[in-house]
């Protein structure tokens, strides 16, 4: 039996071990092409390991390490404005929902749910955004549309409350005289970091990567694009100089590194995510655990 036993843990350690480096592979190609030379590129394709190491994309890129910086700054304010407000709200309405004595509940429930199958569309949100809320050339414009609320995340917040915290802890707090508030503060939010944990990282990779916002509502104020959208203008720029290059810049625009900015670019965006998540690691696995069991 200890020799079954053996050969299984072994035999699940290789299996381990296969996944882990298939899911580096990706990141290793992405790192290696970053530095492999566009000559070499086109040549000979993306190699794991490089033929010709060059760092001619990361310098191109160093040449607007100012506004780099400054979009990251940008970039680092929204995505904290907003994670927070989405957190906020999103355990407002699961805590509401929560409640089974909740005037209207299942009607509010259906309205919530709803918005997870129909939605009025891009145009009419972007007129809603831009002409009624008057977020355009604003940093509210890059917080407000599409990021801020989650219905799926309201409901898996709602089904956390009901199943993970105990009736009688609220009764007990209702009895102490805890207003409704508090409860949700010294109760709720103390019982939920995992479930919470989860939903905040959630929302802050999406605030990272989204450049759609900036695309959309920021036309005039370039001066709060956020890190992707500062990449993607640069990245255009290298493609639209290696398109319309003319005959007298041949030369010049064949060593433009298009390909290797790109692969730079998104080195450079999944650098901070790659920092921050082992931070989060064990409430992001906890908080996926119990939502799987008892969601």
């Amino acid at each position: 039996m200890a020799g079954k036993g053996k050969g299984f843990r072994l035999f699940s350690n290789l299996i381990m071990v296969i996944l882990t480096v298939g899911a580096l592979m990706p990141f290793i190609l992405l790192i290696t092409s970053s530095i492999t030379s566009e000559a070499v590129i086109t040549k000979y394709g993306y190699s794991f390991i490089p033929r010709e190491i060059d760092f001619t994309a990361y310098r191109y890129l160093l040449l607007s390490g100012g506004k780099i910086l400054k979009a990251y700054g940008m970039t680092i304010i929204v995505a904290g404005i907003g994670t927070t407000l989405n957190i906020f709200m999103t355990m407002a309405f699961g805590y509401l929902l929560s409640k089974k004595d909740l005037p209207g509940r299942n009607a509010i429930s259906f309205f919530i749910f709803f918005t997870m199958l129909f939605s009025g569309g891009m145009i009419p949100g972007y007129i809603v955004w831009s002409q009624v809320m008057h977020v355009s050339d604003t940093i509210f414009g890059l917080i407000c549309p599409n990021l801020m609320m989650s219905a799926f995340n309201i409901i898996l917040m709602r089904t956390y409350f009901t199943t993970n915290v105990p009736l009688e802890l609220c009764e007990a707090a209702e009895m102490d005289s805890c207003t409704q508030v508090g409860i949700l503060f010294h109760i709720y939010i103390p019982l939920s970091k995992p479930m919470i944990s989860t939903l905040a990282l959630f929302a802050a990779l999406a605030y990272w990567n989204d450049w759609i916002n900036g695309l959309y509502y920021l036309v005039r104020n370039k001066e709060l694009y956020t890190i992707q959208n500062v990449l993607n203008t640069m990245q255009n720029n290298v493609q639209f100089l290696k398109d319309y290059a003319t005959s007298g810049m041949a030369e010049f625009s064949s060593a433009i590194p298009s390909l290797g900015v790109r692969m730079a670019i998104a080195v450079i965006s999944i650098i901070p995510i790659m920092i921050v998540y082992p931070f989060f690691q064990k409430s992001f696995v906890r908080g996926i655990v119990i939502g799987g069991v008892k969601g």
